[in-house]
């Protein structure tokens, strides 16, 4: 029987509530973490530090040098759809490169990956192509549910405009949002099994955290909300 989860991907629109979740589960202690939630030491992988880096570079060509932006246009739209999928290639080398630099202390690890993909950019039918069966062996799947309206809400309440890196504070222009995650594919991806979901021949468990009414705003909603749904997903990971 396993003792840990080795690899949880943490999917959601953007202000579902996946930085509030990690942020929560980062605070307790080791033993705390281990005995409720059998996630060991952190090690996230998330693609927002990824791409964010991409559109200051592309600032800096453009403005300090004259030059081309090379992954965005001015308004911060990718040039190329394949770019989505490079950043859920780069999640996979990212992980490789941990598990070989963690070695044996890998078993002692739960490795955190965090990103949200829409519709209009492949949605996550096609983001899930790129994942490795490296990262997708002994993985499971967090999904944090809110509607569009709830995302939208939320993403203008975070946003800093002095921190537009931030983790937590980070947000995107209510056009930009609209555009790029109104629509979500993730219920047709898994629509026929309610416990596993087929990506590139790996059967990965997957729960779904009904996060409406929101129950991250509020740490004393969001500790008993986790414990049920990791609960559940322990459950099945387990089988």
């Amino acid at each position: 029987m396993k003792q840990l989860f080795e690899k949880i991907i943490l999917l959601g629109r953007p202000a579902s509530g996946k930085s509030e979740v990690i942020n929560y589960i980062k605070k307790t202690s080791d033993e705390e973490r281990r005995n409720r939630f059998h996630i060991g030491k952190f090690v996230e992988i998330d693609d927002f530090p990824m791409l964010w880096t991409w559109f200051e570079e592309d600032d800096i060509l453009e403005k300090k040098f004259g030059k081309p932006r090379l992954h965005s246009d001015s308004e911060g739209y990718f040039l190329h759809e394949y770019f989505w999928h490079l950043l859920i290639e780069r999640i996979s080398f990212d992980y490789s490169k941990s598990k070989r630099d963690l070695g044996d202390k890998t078993k002692e690890v739960t490795h955190l990956i965090e990103f949200s993909r829409g519709t209009e950019h492949g949605g996550y039918k096609e983001a899930f192509k790129h994942l490795s069966n490296e990262l997708l062996e002994n993985a499971a799947i967090v999904y944090v549910n809110v509607p569009f309206e709830e995302s939208l809400r939320k993403n203008r309440k975070r946003f800093n405009p002095d921190k537009p890196d931030s983790i937590l504070e980070h947000g995107l222009p209510d056009s930009k949002l609209t555009k790029m995650y109104k629509e979500v594919d993730f219920h047709e991806v898994i629509a026929g099994d309610d416990t596993f979901i087929d990506i590139n021949g790996v059967k990965v468990p997957y729960v779904i955290f009904e996060n409406m009414p929101s129950k991250t705003d509020d740490p004393a909603l969001l500790g008993p909300a986790l414990d049920e749904v990791i609960g559940r997903l322990w459950n099945t990971y387990n089988k």
